[in-house]
């Protein structure tokens, strides 16, 4: 008779005995730092309860409405008006649809970890678990810091604006009695991206905040020097930045200046133009981050805003970007040799989204990794559309083959849902099984303390010493 497994038992994606000892006595009880994710820190600040399941876990999930559209589901039940149980309702209907997309895992293992519920959700169970689940957010430990206390978030990196006040944060660090650290991290796109119509109106808002007019490039850059140096000061240790590609053109400070001063005044820009400006704020962007011993992170390879009708009713981040098939490889050789030739690079994570580009960023990496620190520049885990298993296994085989998986900074949610922790654990095991799978076939040696410390590392330690949380 054919042994079939239990779905999402304790060994769960665990293939051996030798990838279940790894998970259960090495990885299981790690802290997690998130590095990296879009968590609301008014939230955080205010400590928010939620009213019902629908807010915490549909509010926001392009993730979730992007699955729901493909069932046929109509968008007034994703974005629109609709009461929080018919989008439930909806989205439990969906659920059984997605069998082998990740969400079907992400979605049970919410569903367990956080609220103790082993039911599959579907159409019949959708009631009783929306009641259930809703009646323990009413309690204290379901508010936001319960939640991070819940999974043992140490430190959590949130994605701020240079133009933010830092307010939450602040009321955070003064309050002293959350757990998890909560630093900002300072991303500041929409000063590179010159293209955007409103680009003048950010320059002007910059310069309002540091009470300088900003009328050149260097004052952009000494007004962007100024942001980042807050941001340090409130313990902000990371720079993120989510472009289509690197930009690295050849570019002079004086030309820089003059495509500057054409935006301000309203003249329109050459693609040339925009070109030379992009590649000298981002250069000088990383000179800033290098000398506050920051790390800076590129996720590359997004092309966004697909659907023009959907972008003109709903905006963006709404569920209607995809992967692009944007050319990497010389430009970002180009960003970061020009940085290194100085000895001005930081730290730097590169994440793709293409997956064709695995190989060319496990190689890329070690160009530029000089001894200084292990793991100087590293190879981003999975992202996004890749932050599934395959995705996760292909990112780690790249690594591995091309570079030292054994000093991976591991694994980041890149999420706005504060239900969205148990992918650490999801990566955890998949990490354990590649391992202990090659352990049991031989191809590995029986070592279990020196793996299950490798394990440990890229689970957490690596992450709190790269970062020196």
């Amino acid at each position: 008779m054919l042994y079939t497994k239990t779905f999402l038992d304790e060994d769960f994606l665990l293939q051996t005995a030798t990838a279940s000892k790894l998970y259960h006595e090495f990885a299981k009880e790690m802290p997690i730092i998130d590095y990296h994710n879009h968590l609301p820190p008014d939230q955080i600040a205010q400590n928010k309860s939620f009213e019902n399941l629908s807010q915490i876990w549909l509010y926001g999930d392009h993730y979730k409405w992007r699955a729901m559209r493909a069932n046929g589901i109509n968008e007034s039940y994703c974005t629109g008006d609709k009461s929080d149980y018919e989008k439930f309702e909806k989205w439990a209907e969906t659920v059984p649809y997605t069998m082998r997309n990740p969400l079907y895992h992400w979605t049970h293992l919410e569903l367990q970890r956080y609220f103790d519920v082993h039911e599959i959700l579907n159409p019949s169970s959708a009631r009783k678990i929306y009641d259930e689940c809703s009646e323990k957010l009413q309690s204290s430990e379901y508010a936001v810091r319960g939640l991070l206390s819940k999974m043992n978030v140490k430190v959590a990196c949130t994605t701020d604006d240079p133009l933010d006040s830092l307010e939450y944060h602040q009321a955070i660090k003064e309050d002293g009695t959350l757990d998890t650290k909560v630093l900002p991290t300072f991303r500041p796109d929409r000063f590179i991206l010159i293209d955007n119509p409103n680009y003048a109106s950010f320059i002007e808002k910059l310069g309002v905040l540091v009470n300088t007019e900003i009328s050149s490039f260097e004052a952009l850059v000494s007004a962007l020097k100024t942001r980042a140096e807050f941001f340090a000061s409130m313990g902000g240790r990371l720079a993120d930045h989510g472009l289509e590609q690197i930009y690295a053109a050849d570019f002079t400070e004086e030309d820089a200046n003059k495509v500057l001063k054409k935006k301000i005044v309203g003249e329109s820009i050459s693609a040339e133009e925009s070109l030379l400006f992009k590649s000298a704020i981002l250069h000088q962007l990383g000179v800033i981050y290098h000398g506050l011993g920051w790390t800076q992170q590129f996720h590359l390879g997004a092309l966004r805003n697909n659907n023009t009708r959907a972008m003109r009713l709903l905006g963006p981040d709404t569920g209607w970007d995809s992967i692009g098939d944007f050319s990497q490889a010389a430009s970002l050789s180009k960003f970061l040799g020009r940085l290194d030739e100085y000895d001005q690079l930081a730290q730097t994570i590169i994440y793709n989204l293409n997956p064709r580009d695995n190989e060319l960023m496990a190689t890329m990496i070690g160009n530029f990794n000089d001894g200084s620190v292990a793991g100087k520049i590293q190879f981003g885990s999975g992202w996004w559309f890749l932050d599934q298993k395959d995705g996760m296994e292909r990112q780690m085989n790249a690594l591995s083959n091309m570079g030292l998986l054994s000093r991976f900074v591991g694994m980041l949610t890149d999420s706005r849902s504060f239900l969205s922790f148990p992918r650490h654990e999801y990566f955890r095991r998949i990490l354990c099984n590649l391992l202990g799978n090659e352990i049991e076939n031989g191809e590995l040696p029986n070592d279990i303390e020196w793996i299950g410390k490798m394990v440990q590392n890229i689970c957490y330690n690596n992450a709190k010493e790269y970062f020196k949380f």
